[in-house]
């Protein structure tokens, strides 16, 4: 049986291969949400995912899903909607109103996972340069 690892203050992470198959993609748990060690963990394929009120868990799971800018397909019935330009898109002009709005709980469902901490993490993030915010305004 295999166990997650404990982070300790070491800005380290284990090879994402030794992540759990069950549940899929669990890594580690601890540490700390400081820039640092999360662009360390994007950059790995490794990423925080935990509900307020408990320990960060540090998932990477198999299989990952990856979108490929260029490989992008649009429907035709979408491009022509975009054509008409419903819409004005605009990029980081408000990371905190959309943060914010990401972290709202559904209607359908019973809360969030991005607690106080992560939105401040993710803040920082942009202030530094490494997280983006794109508003699409209608």
């Amino acid at each position: 049986m295999n166990l997650p690892f404990f982070l300790d203050a070491t800005l380290a992470f284990p090879p994402p291969e030794a992540a759990l198959k069950e549940p899929n993609g669990l890594l580690a748990i601890g540490g700390d949400l400081s820039p640092e060690r999360l662009l360390l963990a994007y950059r790995r394929g490794i990423f925080p995912w935990y509900n307020e009120g408990e320990p960060i868990l540090w998932w990477s799971p198999d299989p990952r899903a990856v979108l490929f800018p260029e490989r992008l397909h649009l429907p035709r019935s979408l491009k022509k909607t975009l054509k008409k330009r419903p819409f004005e898109v605009t990029f980081d002009t408000a990371f905190r109103e959309v943060i914010e709005a990401c972290a709202a709980p559904r209607r359908d469902g019973p809360g969030t996972w991005i607690s106080g901490a992560m939105k401040e993490a993710y803040a920082r993030l942009h202030a530094l340069g490494h997280a983006h915010s794109v508003e699409c305004w209608q």
